[in-house]
């Protein structure tokens, strides 16, 4: 089955972690084990090409990512817009390069992304990823009135924060809403056409968010407060709202957001199952009373790697596992193919129907 994962960190793994995605995962932590690389997510990633072919995951939404922090907290941080923009360009620079290697496809239109779904559902052997360009965070759009430019440049979805608030909005662990700049480049996005990505928006700025933008919004990797408390975390209130948009939810894989408790570096990824992870996309579908809403958005390899995921999962080609833990749930053939793929098609159809490709 075709697989639509709507949330991977491609581009941060590459220049970043500094991996060769064309290398197997086992090849890969082999590779860091080798070099002797102990910083968290070393030598334990899940994501790499091979395994994406063999767990049929044929298209995603691909991240670019850099943030503005006032004082440098890590690897994504800069001081300055510029530079975060910089960082993103040379993000999107390499999925330019493998796309003229043959490895990958950009999408920016419905006519394209309806070919290529059924390309890869005819040949899923040799027919290039599905990349959907989207931006986690918009601190790389220096100022609202750029946005014209990332859209030529390919960005198609845009999500307006990350951890703590940008230029733009309020992100996880952080209190506020919107900013006036925010409030401009939602009116810049969707007289683009753009898609709004609410995963890591903080209440205040969802809502606000919500009232101020009239195009298609999403959340592409964000699970279930009632199930794990927290402001990452989707409330139901969110949740019906993003129903109410027709919007889908993708569920992440990150352990920390599957079950409450978690400890970094102290709770063991055997204490959290994929079956867990099944409850949040359960948890939407039974909020929306049908199964048109949940998705997957895996995050996996998103700045963790093999210790912060449920046990069941050694790389993303496991994504396979979760039609049938579907299916003992009692979800038919339809609702599983739609929250594997065909949710986030309509997604696209919807926001994109008619349209050409620029």
């Amino acid at each position: 089955m075709l697989v639509f994962d709507a949330h991977l960190d491609l581009a941060l793994n590459t220049l970043v972690y500094n991996r060769d995605l064309t290398l197997s995962v086992p090849g890969t932590r082999k590779q860091e084990l080798a070099e002797r690389l102990t910083d968290k997510g070393y030598a334990a990633s899940t994501v790499a090409f091979p395994e994406m072919r063999a767990g049929g995951v044929g298209l995603c939404m691909a991240t670019v990512l850099a943030r503005v922090k006032s004082q440098h907290g890590s690897r994504l941080d800069y001081r300055t817009h510029a530079a975060a923009y910089a960082h993103a360009q040379g993000e999107l620079a390499w999925y330019r390069e493998l796309e003229r290697q043959g490895i990958v496809r950009i999408i920016r239109d419905w006519a394209t992304l309806e070919r290529h779904a059924a390309a890869w559902q005819a040949d899923p052997e040799t027919t290039p990823f599905g990349l959907i360009l989207l931006m986690e965070g918009a601190d790389p759009v220096v100022e609202p009135g750029q946005f014209g430019q990332w859209w030529e440049d390919g960005l198609r979805v845009v999500g307006l924060a990350h951890y703590g608030p940008s230029a733009y909005a309020h992100g996880t662990a952080s209190i506020g809403g919107l900013t006036p700049s925010g409030r401009e480049l939602l009116r810049e996005m969707e007289r683009a056409g753009a898609i709004l990505d609410v995963s890591h928006l903080v209440d205040d700025s969802f809502h606000e968010a919500l009232d101020a933008f009239s195009g298609p919004v999403l959340a592409s990797h964000a699970n279930c407060r009632a199930l794990v408390p927290g402001d990452r975390q989707l409330s139901d209130e969110m949740i019906r709202r993003l129903i109410e948009r027709d919007a889908v939810i993708g569920a992440a894989l990150d352990a920390w957001m599957i079950q409450p408790g978690w400890v970094q570096y102290q709770t063991t990824r055997i204490e959290v199952g994929m079956e867990q992870y099944v409850d949040h996309i359960d948890r939407v579908c039974q909020i929306a009373g049908n199964a048109r809403h949940a998705a997957i958005g895996s995050d996996l390899d998103g700045g963790y790697g093999i210790e912060q995921t449920p046990h069941g999962l050694d790389t993303i080609a496991d994504l396979r596992i979760v039609p049938d833990l579907l299916a003992r749930r009692g979800y038919g053939a339809d609702d599983i193919a739609g929250i594997m793929h065909g949710n986030w098609l309509r997604v696209f159809q919807r926001a994109w129907g008619g349209a050409s490709e620029g």
